[in-house]
């Protein structure tokens, strides 16, 4: 028996995958004038989507289950075909500038559910007062 839900599992993942996003976007902006040097991303929803699709798939539960072994794995990614400048770097600043609003946003979300699940826990711990 778990003492918590996998939800709070998915949460630290999430806030995982935020944290590492964070640092990848604050090094493409500190390299944003470095010759030659390349973008980095993070991947971690669309390797969650895509894993939650192949399970979707499965009509039958006796159906073979699809193997996956980059489930809920997070992955820095590196775009060497693009340069944005004409010294080869790919940092486009106005896009890691968004990437970065949007990273706070999530992980925000993430942090106010992940407060809500430990003040259900409080309730309950407390006998409902």
């Amino acid at each position: 028996m778990a003492l918590f839900s996998a939800t709070i599992g998915w949460l630290e993942q999430g806030l995982r995958y935020a944290a590492l996003r964070q640092q990848a976007i604050a090094d493409n902006i500190a390299n944003a004038d470095t010759p030659g040097y390349k973008a980095k991303d993070v991947r971690f929803q669309a390797e969650l989507d895509r894993a939650l699709a192949l399970e979707a798939k499965r009509t039958n539960p006796k159906h073979f289950s699809f193997p996956n072994e980059q489930n809920g794995k997070i992955i820095v990614t590196t775009d060497t075909t693009v340069s944005y400048n004409h010294n080869g770097n790919s940092v486009d600043i106005d896009q890691e500038m968004s990437k970065l609003a949007e990273n706070q946003i999530y992980y925000n979300a993430l942090i106010e559910r992940l407060n809500g699940k430990f003040t259900t826990l409080k309730t309950v711990i407390k006998g409902g007062k």
